[in-house]
């Protein structure tokens, strides 16, 4: 951990050596301590200190993007002149909005101390106890378990000084038996915040009465997905549909949309990197503050996210959702997704299913078939249930599930008030907060032997 006031007076002298008409530095550092296990047992222990230092040269109107992660002050002055150079051979980007003036941030306590000290031993103590609790039905336990911090900040020479320090936990564990498997999943911003008596408890539960799994036949099904499966499919749904590029290129489903009704009047996403309740952060990659942005409200479509550039030519201002200097081609996504809960109790929404299927979450989705419809397919994981008069009746082998998921998602007659936090690939600044939910319909299309 460099420290703010180091780190900003670095990045600032160095910006006071650019030789562009505007200068932006993006810098991302973080120190991460992973520890993995298998057949109950710890494999592998690995720490990483990294960092990232981003350089947007702005010359009129070109733009040129260069990075290192060397702080030393020669490498850092020559990738900034290197992304001026790159500025001075492109051509022309007539949507350039300038980068962005100095604002105020939302103070958010999004670091703590005991996370970012939590050394390979205190990793270790806990996967113990996971283990111990997974060898109590003689299960095979594996997974994962990190913690890490780490701190971004944006400088840029109209003025913007941003600086946060953060840290996070995350857990996923799975517990096996000879024919079956149980997975469990927690992130916070606090280590001290996860339950991981109470995550291995649900994986070896959820593996011990998915034992000798039978087999169904596609078809559609009531389903309940839970907080995992829930959010796999709409951290999907986010990146072909939410964001202002698909938005206006209308790849997205939500193009042309907006006031319409498109799913259960039970389904509220939005966008909301202030809810503390979740991994908040207070501003985006350009430095704009970010805000609460509703994408679908009980059902009714109300808009996407924008950064600069896309705002600009939307004639909307920046809801504070820019990605990286390298990574702006995509436009804006968001990366804090809050689903609102409902009024349903989780463990007494399986009683209100005649004949369904319980999922805990998917291998893997692929939602690039046909994004104007919102078209998803995958496979689900590591415990899939067969619902029976309100009754889970045993484990079902996996199956694959084809399907319109804003056809699915009107069916939607019960959400949790509870609701989990689900990691994703942004961990650091974001993830999704998720319900289970009770769809009357979704669409199984093909089955396995396993």
């Amino acid at each position: 951990m460099i420290g703010k006031k180091k780190l900003l007076a670095t990045l600032n002298k160095v910006l006071g050596k650019s030789k562009a008409d505007e200068t932006e530095i993006v810098f991302s550092g973080n120190e991460s301590g992973l520890t993995r296990y298998a057949n109950s047992e710890i494999h592998q222990n690995v720490f990483e200190k990294n960092s990232k230092i981003l350089f947007k040269s702005v010359i009129g109107k070109k733009i040129g993007v260069a990075s290192t992660n060397s702080l030393v002050m020669s490498d850092l002055i020559k990738t900034m002149n290197d992304s001026f150079e790159i500025a001075v051979n492109q051509p022309e980007n007539p949507g350039y909005p300038g980068l962005a003036g100095p604002a105020k941030y939302k103070t958010i306590n999004t670091y703590n101390e005991k996370t970012a000290k939590f050394t390979p031993n205190d990793r270790a103590k806990i996967v113990k106890k996971m283990i111990a609790i997974s060898d109590k039905k003689k299960f095979d336990l594996a997974g994962a378990f990190s913690t890490s911090s780490g701190e971004l900040a944006v400088v840029n020479s109209k003025g913007v000084k941003a600086y946060q320090k953060f840290t996070t936990a995350t857990v996923n564990l799975i517990a096996m038996s000879d024919t079956s498997s149980g997975y469990a999943a927690g992130t916070a911003r606090k280590v001290s915040d996860l339950n991981f008596v109470k995550l291995a408890n649900r994986a070896v539960e959820k593996c011990d009465v998915s034992q000798n799994p039978i087999s169904i036949e596609p078809g559609t099904y009531e389903v309940i997905l839970e907080p995992e499966a829930f959010a796999a499919l709409l951290e999907w749904m986010n990146y072909i549909g939410f964001g202002s590029k698909a938005f206006d290129q209308k790849t997205s489903f939500l193009a042309g949309k907006v006031g319409k009704k498109v799913t259960s009047e039970m389904i509220t996403i939005v966008d909301d990197a202030l809810d503390t309740t979740s991994i908040a952060f207070p501003f985006d990659f350009e430095g704009v503050p970010k805000k609460r942005v509703p994408i679908i409200q009980k059902g009714v479509v109300k808009g996407v996210v924008y950064d600069r550039m896309a705002g600009k030519k939307a004639k909307r201002k920046s809801t504070g959702h820019g990605l990286t200097p390298d990574q702006s081609n995509e436009g804006a996504i968001p990366l804090n997704l809050v689903i609102s809960g409902g009024k349903a109790k989780r463990d007494k929404m399986i009683e209100k299913v005649k004949k369904g299927i319980l999922i805990t979450r998917f291998h893997y989705i692929n939602g690039f078939i046909d994004t104007p419809n919102a078209v998803l397919t995958g496979m689900t994981r590591d415990g899939t249930f067969l619902i029976k008069n309100g009754k889970i009746v045993g484990g079902i082998k996996n199956l694959r599930f084809t399907d319109r998921m804003l056809d699915s998602f009107k069916t939607a007659v019960a959400v949790s008030k509870e609701r989990d936090l689900v990691a994703s690939w942004w961990s650091a600044v974001g993830c999704t907060k998720a319900p289970t939910i009770h769809l009357k319909k979704f669409k199984f299309t093909g089955k396995t032997e396993f």
